[in-house]
């Protein structure tokens, strides 16, 4: 049995065979999902050869000390936002090397949300190795902790899939 939907297994699963064949591998940089994307590339039989490691950075401490987040674009845009997930992506694929790496910060709820950013926003970004970069802002709504964290991990492998066109 699976700890995720079988959809989003069958996704990490392309993945993981697609990178795998490509010699491509993946850093993760996690906020609000905790590392459910790491989680779910990991459990694909043969994960080891792609995932390099995952960065869990829930608190803005984290998000400095092991990703290089500054300090000012936190304070001057805070840690939802396009900027800090763009510096959270750089951070994780220059400090681990790999071919690609994937970020995610958000507001998963069900309490922490303001009128600028409500429950259920979420800024993801996916960085190729050449430089080239990628920025979604989802907004998917109140639909509970679990849905806004599955949603987000879903969002964030179809990044990895487009940020591997770049770093081939």
């Amino acid at each position: 049995m699976s700890l995720f939907p079988a959809e989003l297994e069958a996704l990490a699963s392309s993945i993981i065979r697609d990178f795998t064949a490509r010699g491509l591998t993946i850093a993760t940089a996690e906020s609000c999902t905790g590392g459910l994307i790491a989680g779910i590339l990991t459990e694909i039989a043969g994960s080891s050869a792609v995932v390099d490691r995952g960065f869990v950075t829930y608190s803005n401490k984290a998000k400095m000390e092991m990703l290089g987040v500054e300090a000012d674009t936190l304070r001057d845009f805070g840690a939802v936002s396009m900027q800090t997930a763009l510096q959270m992506a750089r951070g994780a694929r220059a400090k681990a090397g790999t071919s690609v790496s994937v970020a995610v910060t958000g507001i998963a709820g069900p309490g922490g949300g303001s009128e600028d950013k409500p429950v259920g926003l979420v800024h993801l970004a996916a960085v190729a190795r050449d430089g080239t970069a990628f920025h979604r802002e989802m907004r998917y709504g109140d639909l509970g902790r679990e849905e806004v964290r599955l949603a987000t991990v879903r969002t964030a492998l179809d990044m990895l899939i487009e940020a591997a066109q770049a770093a081939a």
